[in-house]
């Protein structure tokens, strides 16, 4: 089987964009690869090492939320980062061969730079966490990574990273990684912007019922729809892409409906609360479960590191060889 490696940052809850944008598309790879599934906490000090109060508890809790939407430890390797030493040793050894002008032009470091202005993210270590990614898949020797487009030029990087220490060391280590681009379902947060917990629009897969309802009242809707009786225009509603999602079947008589204006704002919204309680039931009663009994979750990612440890641990044999370590 083909080996994957790909991970979050336990950087706060998780919420319906991580479960349609990567959860989802986890459970399916996990049917036809060998999965490495990493709490990335490593990165997650990077941009929060000001602030570290609450990442071991979001470890534990981003963790039952992928137990709970389905991803398996009796299928798949789930394992926290800093378990697992090698990932800092590759991470120091790529560090020294990587040219500083391969960091510098990352699109996404300068983006970052510019949006993050509650966090002084101008450091050493966060110009220097693409080369850690590199480090986190290079390790397993992964063949494939599951990314989005904008994710793209990382994994570039990590492949340029590859060819360079083949090309120094005459000896082909490292495979260079391809792309397995992801398609998730594309949801905005309820005010309508991207998904963001610096916005506080984001609906969390643990929200209770009547948080969920709250969220769902105050989100963004048609502009253009001032009065009750006035015709709406659904595609420009968030409301009607959040039926998309989670009541497809639905979505083509709420459209006719909203246009005649024989449903109003509040009552479409009464309904899609129900909707979206109703699909999420499942997950918050495992994620119940699991909290009854956090045993089970360090048994589960001591397990995970340990399979990891042999994989990286056999990695690193090779590298330090090659380097007269």
């Amino acid at each position: 089987m083909k080996r994957i490696l790909s991970g979050m940052r336990p950087t706060g809850k998780l919420h319906l964009g991580h479960l349609f944008g990567v959860l989802e598309n986890w459970k399916k790879l996990q049917e036809g690869y060998e999965c490495f599934f990493m709490v990335a906490d490593w990165h997650a000090l990077m941009s929060e090492y000001e602030r570290p109060e609450n990442l071991r508890e979001n470890i534990i809790d981003n963790v039952i939320d992928w137990l709970s939407c389905g991803i398996s430890p009796e299928t798949s390797h789930i394992f926290i980062q800093s378990y697992v030493k090698e990932h800092l040793e590759l991470y120091s050894i790529l560090s020294i061969i990587t040219p500083l002008g391969w960091l510098e032009r990352c699109p996404t470091y300068k983006e970052q730079l510019r949006e993050i202005t509650n966090r002084n993210i101008s450091t050493y270590g966060f110009l220097g966490y693409p080369v850690l990614q590199a480090a986190d898949i290079l390790l397993y020797k992964a063949s494939c990574v599951p990314v989005g487009e904008d994710q793209l030029p990382h994994l570039e990087l990590t492949r340029e990273i590859a060819r360079r220490f083949n090309s120094l060391y005459k000896k082909e280590v490292f495979p260079e990684p391809k792309a397995l681009l992801t398609q998730g379902s594309r949801i905005l947060g309820t005010d309508g912007r991207k998904l963001s917990k610096s916005y506080d629009n984001t609906i969390l897969l643990s929200d209770e019922p009547a948080v969920l309802c709250r969220k769902i009242q105050g989100m963004f809707t048609d502009p253009k729809r001032i009065k009750r009786n006035d015709p709406g225009h659904p595609e420009k509603c968030n409301v009607h892409g959040y039926y998309s999602i989670f009541a497809p079947e639905r979505r083509k008589e709420i459209d006719e409906l909203c246009r005649s204006a024989q449903i109003g704002c509040t009552d479409c919204k009464k309904e899609l609360a129900v909707v979206v309680i109703k699909y999420l039931v499942p997950i918050q009663e495992k994620r119940n479960s699991y909290l009854k009994d956090k045993s089970k979750i360090f048994d589960i990612v001591h397990e995970g590191a340990k399979s990891a440890r042999t994989v990286a641990a056999t990695t690193m044999v090779e590298v330090k060889e090659l380097l007269g370590m």
